[in-house]
């Protein structure tokens, strides 16, 4: 499912347009994005924790050449899908 798809299937869900549910998802996705962004995570009971996680800085290699590169520390964002999600995707 893309944006447009999960655009169209939140307006006919609840009912709203689809200008409605565009700007609702554009707003979560900017919360969400903020949040994290700040160090914060996001917990939603049910279904999963939006966080931060730290990587550590590392040698990798060009697959190419071959030739040793440093990759720097870096933070990246995480979802870790909670128990009802688990459940749902695994039909149970």
């Amino acid at each position: 499912m893309n944006r447009k798809e999960l655009i169209d299937a939140l307006a006919a869900k609840t009912g709203s347009t689809k200008i409605a549910a565009e700007q609702n998802i554009a707003a979560l996705i900017e919360v969400i994005s903020e949040t994290l962004s700040k160090g914060d995570s996001i917990a939603l009971v049910g279904f999963g924790t939006f966080e931060v996680r730290e990587r550590t800085a590392r040698i990798g290699r060009n697959p190419k050449t071959g030739a040793e590169l440093n990759i720097a520390a870096s933070k990246v964002p995480a979802f870790k899908p909670g128990a009802t999600l688990k459940a749902a995707v695994n039909g149970k």
